[in-house]
């Protein structure tokens, strides 16, 4: 009787691994020693003066990685972008990969890891998804330093005349914990300060997050923070964290958090992971910094946006192309048969079963997002990420209804089998970068109405019929108006399991309503939140989160990580 081969989790295949120490990784990119600040063995940061000498090399090709509507099926967007790294590299094209670093929330919540996958990871696993080099810790304690000397500065004498009931920034954590989405602080008497209501923002949701991942460098930095906005004063004009004096000390406690991350894939790849913004309630991408160290230090860069198409690439497109100064030469669209089983109908607990008619209704969703892709006139090929339950017909299905759909796509299976897994989509990927013609542009123009850049966004990525304003909304159009602020772009938080902002509507819906309900002004980071549904910027823990299954052994072994 023929038993079924164990699996190996992905923590199992990284603790098996073997990584080379960092110095050769930075060797294999002509860095030295003296370029990097060593973080033990395995992980390292590049130095300013590092960077700094690279502003004159030329660019490499830039290749954006996203994805239609995930599911919880997963769609294995960050394995696949750790593949197709090491594939290009496989097939002799020297190659960086420049992904986010992963938030603790998901990571103890539901959604996990975003270290890749399989055998298609960036090292070391448990280090990235847990402390890293302490980027996020170090963005959160700016986070707050800066709101305790805001209610330091009211419990002073409030010099600025701040209204307390219009404090716009909240505190932060790095954890998932609805609890904390709102409270009251300052209790106890007048020793204790000024009480007010208050509350918590998941760090990765922090306007410091932003405007860390768009800064250049450090004097960047320094601006972007001064002019992020924390309240308004009793004449309703806005107070800035330059006016409380703060940014040279959230600079300070940010100086070394701003350095990319030098780190490797199993294939010993040279992976930059740096900065994590969400993309459904912040702007998605890796930091710009480390984009384009990347971008100068080899021929090709794979990069990923969050979440699906709908969410982290129209706002790496909209919002970090410009402070990136470079635009994506191909996009890679990932789909897997299970997450378009999902979107056609069929229940997560069947996904194992074959089910061609819900294929083929799921496949509206990929659709809508090759129409998206095609608005910003880059090539794309869509990478069918394969699982082990999908069925040789529907595989074929897939790849028969893409080819006659007029894209490029490949089979991948970088997960079971590393960058090998990848070589057909690394080929097919720099085939479209020298042969197709790229004509990229963004949505729309700076000067246009925020109404109308939403209005573009709804209408064009999303497929909505209508957009709706709240009266607090439609208030904050005019104050946005009077301060000068029109023409930033806008960074849309919705929920990133739906084309609209109802997670329960699938596939593609169609005639329906995009709800604008608050418009949050990031003055720092360079753009317009607009909050739609019931999207938080503070998530909460589900009903089992994934910290239940997590320990470690007497010798610091990890497990249940993934």
């Amino acid at each position: 009787m023929n038993q079924r081969k164990k699996v190996p989790t992905d923590i199992e295949i990284a603790q098996e691994a073997e990584m080379l120490p960092i110095k050769d990784i930075a060797n294999s990119l002509g860095l030295m020693e003296e370029d990097i600040d060593l973080y033990g063995r395995y992980k390292a940061k590049l130095s300013y003066e590092s960077i700094k000498k690279l502003e004159d090399r030329p660019d490499g090709k830039l290749i954006l990685v996203t994805s239609i509507n995930p599911t919880p099926a997963g769609e294995g967007k960050s394995t696949v972008t750790v593949g197709l790294g090491d594939a290009l590299n496989s097939i002799g094209k020297k190659t960086m990969i420049a992904l986010r670093e992963p938030s603790l929330g998901p990571t103890m919540g539901i959604k996990g890891g975003a270290a890749g996958g399989g055998y298609a990871q960036v090292l070391p696993m448990e280090d990235i998804n847990l402390h890293f080099t302490g980027d996020i810790h170090a963005i959160t304690t700016a986070n707050n330093a800066l709101a305790a000397m805001i209610d330091n500065h009211i419990h002073q004498g409030n010099d600025l005349e701040i209204d307390q009931r219009r404090i716009t920034w909240k505190r932060a954590l790095d954890i998932n914990d609805r609890a904390l989405r709102q409270i009251v602080i300052g209790l106890g008497g007048p020793v204790q300060g000024v009480p007010r209501e208050d509350g918590f923002d998941i760090t990765v949701a922090s306007e410091i997050m932003a405007v860390l991942c768009l800064a250049n460098d450090l004097n960047d930095l320094k601006k972007r923070l001064g002019r992020m906005i924390v309240a308004y004063t009793i004449h309703k004009e806005p107070v800035t964290v330059e006016d409380i004096g703060a940014q040279g000390a959230l600079a300070l406690l940010l100086k070394d958090a701003l350095k990319p991350n030098l780190v490797q894939t199993i294939e010993h790849t040279p992976a930059l992971v740096h900065g994590g913004p969400f993309a459904n309630i912040a702007h998605g991408c890796n930091s710009v910094i480390a984009t384009r160290t990347a971008l100068k230090l080899t021929d090709y860069v794979v990069t990923e946006s969050g979440f699906g198409a709908d969410l982290g690439a129209e706002k790496f497109m909209n919002i970090k192309t410009e402070a990136l100064g470079a635009s994506p030469d191909a996009v890679v669209l990932v789909a897997t048969v299970r997450a378009l089983k999902m979107h056609g109908g069929q229940d997560k607990a069947d996904l194992a079963n074959e089910n061609l008619p819900a294929l083929e209704k799921g496949l509206e969703n990929l659709q809508k997002h090759m129409e998206t892709i095609r608005l910003f006139g880059v090539p794309f090929v869509i990478a069918i990420n394969k699982f082990m339950t999908d069925s040789e017909a529907e595989l074929s299905y897939l790849f028969n209804w893409c080819e006659n759909n007029g894209a490029a796509v490949s089979l991948t299976e970088v997960w079971e089998n590393g960058g090998k897994g990848g070589e057909d989509l690394a080929g097919k990927v720099v085939s479209i970068i020298e042969n197709d013609e790229k004509s990229f542009k963004r949505l729309y123009d700076k000067q246009v109405s925020i109404e109308d850049k939403i209005r573009t966004v709804a209408f064009n990525v999303y497929g909505a019929s209508e957009v709706e304003f709240s009266t607090k909304a439609e208030k904050q159009l005019k104050e946005i108006k009077d301060l000068g602020w029109g023409s930033l772009p806008v960074c849309m938080a919705k929920t990133q399991y739906s084309l609209s902002d109802d997670a329960k509507k699938l596939g593609r819906p169609r005639d329906f309503s995009i709800h604008i309900r608050e418009l949050r002004p990031k003055i720092g980071a360079g753009f317009i939140v607009a909050l739609t549904g019931e999207v938080m910027t503070m998530p909460g823990l589900p009903k089992k989160p994934a910290a239940y299954g997590m320990d470690v052994d007497e010798n610091g072994n990890v497990s249940g990580l993934y």
